[in-house]
C-alpha cells in the first residue's frame, strides 16, 4: 500500500514505486534511503518514503501533451481566480485568443465559469483579478503522478525532494 519516491543519484524525482521494490533496492545496495514514516518492517529497518539510487540513470525526455484534463491537474482543478475547487471549470486564455495568445501551458489556466465571464476578452490586469500563481509548462511526465500523492499524508516527507509541486 505505502508508495515510495524514488530519486536519481542527483536527488532529482524518477518515479514512485512500492514499499516491496523500494526494500528490494535498498537490500541490493541499489539505493539508500533518505525518509522513513517511523513504522519498522522488522527490527532496525524502518518502512522507506523516499530512497535514492547510488548510481546516475539517464532518462529520456518525455513531452507533456497539452490537453485540458493536464491543465486542470496542473491547476489542481481549481480556479486560478478564485480559488473555486471542483469540476465544472473551464480554461481560461490569460491573453485572450482574440488578441493574439496561443494555446499553450504559459498561456492556460483553469477558471470557473462565473470568472471567465468576468474576465472576458480582456487581460487578467484590465479586468483588475490576480492569478494564484503564474501558469507554467510541468518540469516532467512524473509531475502529476508527484501531484496525485503530495495531497497526502506524505506531502512533507517528499516536498523538499519535488520542485514545483
Amino acid at each position: 500500500m505505502a508508495k515510495v519516491l524514488v530519486l536519481n543519484a542527483s536527488y532529482e524525482p524518477l518515479n514512485i514505486t512500492s514499499w516491496r521494490r523500494a526494500v528490494v533496492l535498498l537490500l541490493k545496495g541499489k539505493a539508500e534511503q533518505l525518509e522513513h514514516n517511523g513504522q519498522l518492517l522488522y527490527a532496525g529497518f524502518p518502512l522507506p518514503t523516499v530512497i535514492r539510487l547510488r548510481h546516475y540513470v539517464q532518462v529520456p525526455y518525455k513531452e507533456i501533451p497539452l490537453t485540458r484534463r493536464n491543465v486542470l491537474e496542473r491547476d489542481r482543478h481549481t480556479c486560478q481566480y478564485c480559488s473555486h475547487r471542483g469540476d465544472d471549470l473551464t480554461l481560461d486564455h490569460v491573453v485572450p485568443k482574440s488578441r493574439g495568445g496561443a494555446d499553450s501551458w504559459e498561456n492556460l489556466i483553469a477558471a470557473c465559469v462565473r470568472c471567465n465571464v468576468n474576465k472576458g476578452n480582456r487581460t487578467p490586469r484590465e479586468a483588475g483579478m490576480t492569478m494564484l500563481s503564474q501558469p507554467r509548462k510541468p518540469h516532467s511526465s512524473l509531475y502529476f503522478e508527484l501531484v496525485k500523492h503530495t495531497k497526502s499524508d506524505l506531502e512533507h516527507q517528499w516536498r523538499k525532494y519535488v520542485i514545483g509541486i
